[in-house]
């Protein structure tokens, strides 16, 4: 079966075409993707929602344009089922009806605002496709533009999942606006992520994970920052470890670089540019705090280039 999967965040908009196939394995039903377009664009849907509370128009055009982009390549290839999904900047949105018309005029399916918990499965599901599931208990964190999602499961699926309000572009606007970043707005990212944190304590065990793996863009760049990368690679940054010490130093050098030295990084996507300082530094507290709350057992993340894209994918064959 061929399907058709659109994320559409509060940072970009992704789509996946990719042919789905299912076979068993060890009496468990297994769903294999294989890509034939996968494309982002960074459209920055949720420019000054946190702050508005509204979609900007500027923003909404971007979005609709390279809907329009997406609309072609769907046709191009045939796809017999599309899923188009909206996140964090859509959900906090009071226009977001303008939003939710625009994709239907272009697409001609209902898109779908999903729920911080449906978004949360949906990553662990496109995460585990790519690095595997065990008997382990694995913390999955979908670092966003506008929310952050953690997921804990198994092999059996997700056990406890929450979402909440940090992500890249968010604290980007509310406290990190400069490059390089001051000590006095790492403080506060660092301030806020540690509230997010506590509250998914409320109802996510961290303290029972045994692994980490991180999905999106925050999480990939750095993966190539750490590594060395000249240029971006998703095979050599896809099941990648990287130790909570060198996550450490490389939210550092990031946040402490200027826009055009981060611009100058072979493997830095020009959209990333202004949000990597907080989005790094969300990462690597959150990080830390999962060394913490695990007593060291958590020491490293392992890195996935699959995440909610493939989820969305996933979701229409099973």
């Amino acid at each position: 079966m061929r399907v058709g999967a659109i994320d559409c965040g509060t940072n970009s908009i992704r789509l996946l075409i990719a042919d789905a196939s299912t076979e068993t394995v060890n009496g468990r039903t297994v769903t294999r993707l294989n890509d034939v377009v996968r494309q982002m664009r960074i459209v920055r849907l949720g420019q000054g929602v946190d702050a508005t509370g509204w979609l900007a128009q500027e923003a909404l055009d971007r979005t609709f344009e390279a809907t329009l982009e997406y609309a072609k390549l769907l046709r191009k290839h045939k796809v017999k089922k599309l899923r188009f999904v909206a996140t964090s900047a859509t959900r906090d949105a009071g226009n977001r009806q303008v939003f939710m018309d625009g994709i239907r005029d272009i697409l001609g399916i209902e898109p779908e605002v999903i729920t911080g918990d449906e978004e949360a499965e949906l990553s662990f599901a496109g995460a585990v496709l790519a690095v595997g599931a065990d008997e382990s208990k694995t913390v999955v964190f979908d670092l966003g533009g506008g929310s952050t999602e953690f997921v804990l499961g198994t092999e059996d699926g997700v056990q406890a999942a929450r979402s909440v309000n940090i992500g890249c572009v968010r604290l980007t606007e509310r406290h990190m606006a400069s490059a390089p970043a001051t000590p006095d707005q790492i403080q506060r990212v660092e301030a806020d992520t540690d509230a997010a944190i506590d509250s998914v304590l409320q109802s996510v065990p961290l303290e029972k994970a045994t692994r980490a793996v991180a999905v999106a863009g925050t999480a990939t760049t750095i993966a190539a920052a750490a590594l060395g990368l000249k240029t971006y690679d998703s095979e050599v940054i896809n099941g990648s470890s990287i130790s909570v010490d060198t996550v450490q130093k490389t939210a550092e050098m990031l946040r402490s670089m200027t826009r055009e030295e981060r611009a100058a990084l072979g493997y830095m996507h020009p959209g990333r540019v202004d949000v990597i300082g907080a989005g790094a530094t969300i990462y690597a507290r959150i990080m830390t705090r999962l060394h913490e709350i695990t007593e060291g057992n958590i020491d490293s993340v392992t890195v996935s280039e699959h995440d909610i894209l493939d989820g969305i994918a996933l979701s229409q064959v099973r």
